[in-house]
């Protein structure tokens, strides 16, 4: 392990964790300006076997997946291969049934195009055929004119933008990813995991969640209307918000999460399996200007939309594919961007600190998206600079 005594604090709350017992296998590292000041990892990786979590453990990162979705996309788009401005249609013909011909790029990006959900239950026999998946969704009619509101596609995000990248290079995110981004950069990150990876991936132990409603956020900035509208959802098995987080259901397979069929299907909305190290260095690529061009980056860091999500029912703010300072993504600094994943896992860049940060643990948090362990080290690094 390496930690900088200029963020001896990071190590400390990262070891009041484990102490407190609010974790059982987690790693957390950051790079600034592109070094690497901290890398740490503690705990068991399985609680069955009792295997300890090792330099080299993966996790499961759910949806820290849709940044790196994002800058593939991004990147043909550099290119030339996409215009993010243009409608779907354009490169994926059957999309425009059911009244979406002029849905664009950018609106499956921001969660605005009105699809958060698949309409018709996913059979397990198809969570490995993203094509199939993204065929449903083709079909589909949107569930809000697109463009006039957003919502989180907390699934759906995936194999929409993956089937536009599909359509132009013939490929999958996951191909892509491993070609481009993890390969060159030595990147300890796959969306979609070979059976050597999964065998040593860390195991997801379930928190406790009253309902997928809850999210483990800092206290205030949630008023009790809104409070009272989650926990109604949560319960409510037809709500848009349980029906955006549950279909395809993980949770149908043994294991949910820790399944090989989730590992190795590479979701591109919910698949990534990455170190804490790995994490960081992809986003250390992105603030470096290795991945994607600074004025790509910068455009899409420009936050699309802000304020109340139809799903999420909390305020959400997203560029293209990544987070913006939000309720549900509350950074110390207002040039910080990224994603987080439910239950805990974390990535951010943040170009005006010259930050790449990672966290990723097996303990889940009763929460969608952002949990306090995280947000305490994240904050322990800024506090450090």
């Amino acid at each position: 392990m390496h930690c900088d005594p200029r963020f001896s604090r990071v190590r400390e709350v990262f070891e009041r964790h484990f102490a407190d017992g609010e974790e059982l296998g987690a790693a957390f590292a950051v790079y600034l300006d592109g070094e690497p000041v901290v890398d740490l990892w503690d705990g068991i990786a399985d609680r069955h076997t009792g295997r300890p979590w090792a330099a080299d453990t993966p996790a499961f990162a759910y949806s820290c997946t849709k940044a790196i979705t994002a800058a593939v996309l991004l990147q043909l788009a550099e290119r030339g291969l996409v215009d993010v401005r243009a409608p779907v249609a354009d490169v994926w013909p059957e999309f425009a049934a059911g009244g979406k011909e002029a849905v664009t790029v950018e609106h499956l990006l921001t969660h605005q195009c009105g699809l958060p959900v698949v309409a018709e239950p996913v059979p397990v026999e198809e969570f490995e055929d993203q094509p199939a998946i993204a065929a449903r969704l083709a079909g589909q009619a949107p569930l809000w004119e697109p463009g006039s509101a957003h919502g989180y596609h907390a699934l759906t995000y995936g194999f929409l933008v993956g089937e536009v990248i599909r359509r132009v290079t013939g490929k999958s995110v996951g191909d892509l990813v491993a070609a481009e981004i993890a390969g060159p950069l030595e990147l300890e990150l796959w969306v979609g995991a070979p059976d050597s990876v999964i065998a040593r991936t860390a195991r997801l132990k379930a928190g406790e969640r009253p309902g997928p409603g809850v999210t483990e956020t800092p206290a205030g900035g949630r008023p009790p209307e809104v409070l009272a509208e989650m926990a109604r959802a949560a319960l409510d098995p037809q709500s848009l918000m349980n029906r955006a987080l549950g279909n395809p259901g993980m949770h149908l397979l043994k294991g949910g999460a820790n399944n090989p069929v989730v590992l190795r299907a590479g979701w591109p909305a919910a698949g990534v399996v990455t170190t804490a190290r790995g994490l960081a260095g992809f986003y250390r690529a992105l603030v470096g200007g290795e991945l994607l061009r600074p004025e790509t980056l910068q455009d899409a860091m420009r936050p699309r939309v802000n304020g109340p999500d139809r799903v999420l029912l909390l305020d959400t703010s997203f560029g293209l594919g990544f987070m913006r300072p939000s309720l549900t993504f509350p950074m110390p600094s207002p040039t910080a961007f990224g994603h987080s994943g439910m239950g805990g896992s974390l990535g951010l860049g943040d170009p005006g600190r010259g930050l790449a940060i990672g966290y990723v643990m097996n303990k889940m948090a009763d929460a969608i998206s952002g949990n306090l362990r995280g947000l305490r080290l994240v904050q322990a690094v800024y506090d450090s600079l």
